[in-house]
């Protein structure tokens, strides 16, 4: 029997609705960025800014320490995700691979890692950099990013490890191959959209991380992006046209990311939630 026309048209009709509800707050942040300040505060909203200016970029820009910040930014989130991504390709190889006792307790353990709230040990998180004399320092935000980011990549990994065949692995030693150059030359090429899956999350983790630099770093010049942003209206009052540019401009990598990777991080975080 042919669907009613409704059958046919409220699919469609509702991801049409749903994609805009997402889609114009990003629209609505990025034209404010580029409109006039007139047209900002007018009574009546300008919805496209035909008077495009470029002054509310360069007040962001101009803002104290924000080179620094973004340096800082990109030297934490780039370090978190570097490291987590090595620890969690062996890890994920160790516990696809290998069979040892605990294997599953481990697991196990993963899963209730990335379920629970690390906000929960915030306040130890602090006393043990406040008692080693790192705060205002980018080593321990580098170091609990990658914590709070490892327990999904590896389970991410393995279950895209789990969807390479063994015999390939096999294949490789029989031929002369270390376990470990069977691993690097067989296996690891393989694993690119599960990579860049897991390289996403961790970059839009560590990148978006509000509250543990909030706690551990006071030093403005040891301060990342997010903290920067939430304090920026502060420093220019009510300039919603800058305050705009710099939200813009903070989640523009992160946008540039997702369309350049979408496909293959899709692919990738699929397979790793149902293989292995």
């Amino acid at each position: 029997m042919k669907r009613s026309l409704f059958g046919r048209i409220w699919p469609g009709a509702t991801a049409v609705v749903l994609f805009a509800g997402f889609v114009f707050p990003v629209y609505w942040m990025f034209a404010t960025a580029f409109k006039p300040t007139g047209d900002i505060i007018a009574d009546d909203p300008v919805w496209f800014p035909t008077n495009a200016t470029l002054e509310h970029f360069q007040k962001a820009v101009d803002a104290d320490h924000f080179w620094t910040l973004v340096l800082n930014s990109v030297t934490v989130t780039a370090l978190s995700v570097v490291f987590s991504l090595v620890i969690a390709l062996f890890a994920a190889f160790a516990l696809t691979r290998m069979r040892f006792k605990g294997r599953r307790g481990l697991i196990v353990t993963f899963m209730l890692a990335q379920m629970a709230p690390w906000e929960v040990m915030i306040i130890a998180i602090y006393m043990i950099v406040r008692d080693n004399d790192m705060l205002d320092s980018l080593v321990p935000l580098t170091v609990f990013y990658t914590m709070m980011v490892l327990p999904l990549t590896i389970l991410t990994l393995r279950g895209y490890v789990a969807a390479v065949p063994k015999e390939l692995e096999e294949s490789a030693m029989v031929d002369g191959c270390t376990r470990l150059q069977a691993f690097v030359k067989v296996i690891f090429p393989l694993l690119a959209p599960g990579l860049m899956a897991t390289s996403l999350f961790g970059f839009i983790t560590a990148w978006n991380e509000f509250p543990l630099v909030l706690i551990l770093n006071k030093d403005a010049e040891k301060q990342t992006l997010p903290l920067w942003l939430s304090q920026f209206q502060t420093a220019f009052g009510d300039d919603w046209g800058a305050t705009m540019a710099a939200s813009s401009l903070f989640a523009l990598p992160i946008l540039i990311l997702f369309i350049f990777l979408q496909r293959k991080a899709v692919s990738g975080l699929t397979d790793g939630a149902v293989k292995g």
